[in-house]
């Protein structure tokens, strides 16, 4: 097979499978602004199609493979295994198949700052803070986040060829070791995707494996000063680190809450760099916001862009998202599925001022449900009212041995109902005037919010 490098060389051709996806549209979108030929096909219509559409790239729905005979390599996202069908005919045509991830670490092969931001949480708000902050640098940024952002409308963007790409970089299935990142952002670890690896220690490598792949001359690791699993997975790693949190040399100082938003000074190599005033509330959201500034820092974006770019970020789709208000009481969504993520954005909601924080949650596929069922239960339980869905299975099929309803015997005081109709019934007749409903999940929890506020 020709090198990857070779196959997205301007005038190929490139037939994606799933190109709705949120990687896999921006994707199309910087292979067309490369001057490929981008073709696709995907299962189901959507936003994220109308828009590709609309700069010209040929998508067909369903898996007909409409496009391929021409295609000169397929891409495909994670999700098409070997018995989808255009996988399959891919196969039988002897047409190159690569993975999307090659794809994107070839992509970046030609970019001059390539910042992939990792870690178990909190990928997808760092991302977008730093997107924000290289915007107002004046950078020109490439962006490929896991959720809407406002500034873009979309989950991508694409900007100057060849300047700077910001991407997230995902560990599960070690999707993350194809990328060629110049900073290799590192947020947190926590034991997570026990369906992939074996435990902590496994997911530990990895993570410090991906950390290796910045250059020896010129690259630099950013990561998490306060996270012990970080610290423990980098111990004698051979590239430069620069480290954020306490006692760090990025670190926040003077910080002060105000209903659970965060103001404070970013102090780097003991000089202070930018004055932050944060819109979206959260510790954790102080510490995601010292990673873009610490990203920033190391790329050399000015601390003028870390205070303006912060100042006007107000979050991404599905990461605490106010979807609308119905008889005083406040619906919020968020994507949280970990008991970390599900215990911090309880946290964050508890200073927002709120009378009571009910939750409304949808665990995501059964390993994980199984792996952390203690976990849940005691994070779950801080909560003043508990509502559960069933699990959403994802990838998974039910092994029968775990379920929403052995949750909520476990937690106090819940509720669960398999309608998500139902389920909006029974959280409203419980809700009064000062409440705030947190639908929570992975999966189309979030779907739910909106019948909540719609009724429909």
């Amino acid at each position: 097979m020709e090198t990857i490098t070779a196959l997205l060389e301007a005038g190929r051709r490139a037939h994606l499978i799933g190109i709705g996806g949120v990687s896999m549209s921006a994707l199309a979108e910087v292979l067309a602004g490369r001057g490929l030929i981008v073709t696709g096909s995907d299962r189901q219509e959507g936003e994220a199609l109308a828009r590709l559409r609309g700069k010209g790239i040929l998508i067909e729905t369903g898996e007909s493979g409409l496009y391929m005979p021409g295609a000169d390599v397929v891409i495909r996202t994670a999700a098409a295994r070997e018995d989808n069908p255009e996988v399959m005919e891919a196969r039988r045509m002897a047409l190159p198949l690569i993975e999307r991830a090659d794809a994107w670490g070839e992509l970046m092969r030609g970019y001059k700052r390539s910042v992939c931001v990792a870690g178990t949480h909190g990928k997808t708000t760092t991302t977008g803070m730093l997107a924000h902050i290289a915007v107002e640098a004046g950078a020109g940024p490439t962006v490929m986040i896991g959720g809407r952002l406002p500034l873009f409308d979309a989950s991508y963007t694409v900007g100057e060829p060849g300047r700077m790409i910001i991407t997230e970089a995902c560990e599960y299935r070690n999707s993350y070791h194809r990328f060629v990142p110049t900073s290799a952002v590192i947020l947190n670890i926590d034991a997570d995707h026990l369906d992939f690896f074996s435990g902590l220690e496994e997911l530990a490598d990895s993570f410090k494996t991906f950390a290796g792949l910045v250059p020896e001359d010129g690259g630099t690791v950013i990561a998490n000063g306060d996270d012990e699993n970080t610290r423990r997975a980098l111990q004698g790693l051979d590239r430069r680190i620069v480290w954020f949190g306490k006692d760090c040399t990025v670190r926040a100082q003077k910080a002060v809450s105000n209903r659970g938003r965060y103001s404070f000074t970013v102090a780097a190599d003991g000089r202070p760099y930018a004055n932050v005033r944060l819109k979206v509330p959260g510790k954790h959201n102080m510490a995601n916001a010292l990673a873009a500034a610490a990203a920033a820092y190391v790329n050399g974006l000015p601390g003028g862009a870390v205070e303006k770019g912060l100042a006007a970020f107000t979050g991404t789709g599905r990461r605490m998202e106010l979807i609308g208000t119905i008889d005083g009481v406040d619906v919020y969504d968020d994507y949280a599925h970990h008991p970390s993520e599900v215990a911090a954005t309880l946290n964050a909601a508890r200073q927002m001022g709120y009378r009571r924080v009910m939750c409304v949650f949808q665990p995501h596929t059964y390993t994980r449900t199984k792996a952390f069922f203690d976990d849940f239960v005691s994070a779950l339980s801080g909560f003043d009212r508990v509502y559960l869905a069933d699990i959403y299975a994802a990838r998974e099929n039910d092994p029968g041995d775990i379920s929403s309803a052995m949750l909520s015997e476990k937690i106090p005081g819940a509720v669960y109902a398999k309608d998500f109709g139902q389920l909006a019934k029974a959280v409203l007749s419980g809700a009064r005037p000062g409440d705030l409903i947190l639908t929570m999940g992975a999966g189309d929890v979030n779907q739910l919010a909106k019948i909540i506020i719609t009724g429909m």
